[in-house]
């Protein structure tokens, strides 16, 4: 049975599994930082899940079902994650850095159907990976091993869990410090970069020390302007988010115990969408 995310968000092993977890994913980033950073903001994220679910769930057989920008587009503003003209950018960039390709002309040759290269499918695997292994941390069982065995099953697994990201009120509307960085470009990284350094045994402070001390290092790290970032840091640490143990800017930063419970349930939440899915894939 799938766990859900009052059962996740209550687990005692949460804060190390999901620590663990952050370190991969920037492990992951350090790999391939710009496909990886297309994972780390709101919008671009559900627009990769949007785009891969219409890929998995193709007809092969029907040349009108592919994944194409036209139908991408439509799908992104009917569940209104984007603009057109973003969408249409969106693909553009993928088409760019080999992301995404064409795929050789159809009956009709009006239709250019598109696909995930080999290179992505990859990266895709690593990061539900790296959310099964939190799962399995928590309860002991084996999805990680089962997704390894069957790599197929990513086809069923992803775009269930695009659907359950589609419908959470608290995956598309995130509040508080929260949402200040789902909307910056790598905001998702910066995350996971300050709760990476998190000692999970003092979790329960007021301000929880992280292991960030120069923003410019932090800039550079993330490949972000340092002005952007620093102008997101002062936004966080005007409500009380964020701050510094000593000197701003030049001592090791402190996140706040309300925004270090945001991002644990924030990830409750998450993990509990993809073990539904992985449920729904999986014979009881």
């Amino acid at each position: 049975m799938a766990l859900n995310a009052e059962e996740i968000s209550g687990h005692p092993a949460l804060h190390r599994c999901v620590r663990a977890q952050a370190l991969a994913l920037l492990q992951a980033y350090e790999a391939k930082p710009r496909l990886a950073s297309v994972f780390a903001t709101q919008q671009r994220w559900l627009m990769a899940h949007i785009g891969l679910a219409l890929h998995f769930r193709r007809d092969p057989r029907d040349y009108r079902k592919e994944l194409t920008t036209a139908r991408f587009i439509d799908v992104i503003r009917q569940h209104q994650v984007a603009s057109r003209n973003t969408a249409d950018a969106f693909v553009k960039e993928m088409l760019h850095y080999n992301f995404i390709e064409l795929v050789p002309a159809s009956e009709d040759g009006r239709i250019r159907p598109l696909q995930p290269t080999q290179f992505t499918l990859e990266a895709v695997t690593g990061w539900m990976l790296a959310h099964l292994q939190t799962l399995d941390s928590l309860d002991g069982a084996n999805r990680v091993a089962t997704l390894l065995e069957r790599p197929d099953m990513l086809a069923a697994l992803q775009p269930l869990v695009a659907d359950g990201l589609l419908s959470s009120n608290p995956v598309r509307e995130p509040r508080h410090t929260f949402s200040l960085f789902t909307w910056l470009n790598n905001g998702g990284v910066v995350m996971d970069w300050l709760i990476s350094g998190v000692d999970p045994d003092q979790a329960g402070l007021d301000h929880i020390p992280t292991g960030v001390v120069s923003i410019g290092d932090f800039a550079r790290w993330l490949k972000l302007s340092r002005t952007h970032l620093g102008r997101k840091l002062r936004d966080a640490e005007e409500l009380g988010s964020v701050g510094w143990l000593g000197q701003r800017g030049n001592s090791v930063m402190w996140v706040s115990n309300d925004f270090y419970r945001e991002y644990m349930t924030a990830q409750a939440v998450k993990l509990a969408i993809i073990d539904a899915a992985f449920a729904a894939c999986v014979p009881a």
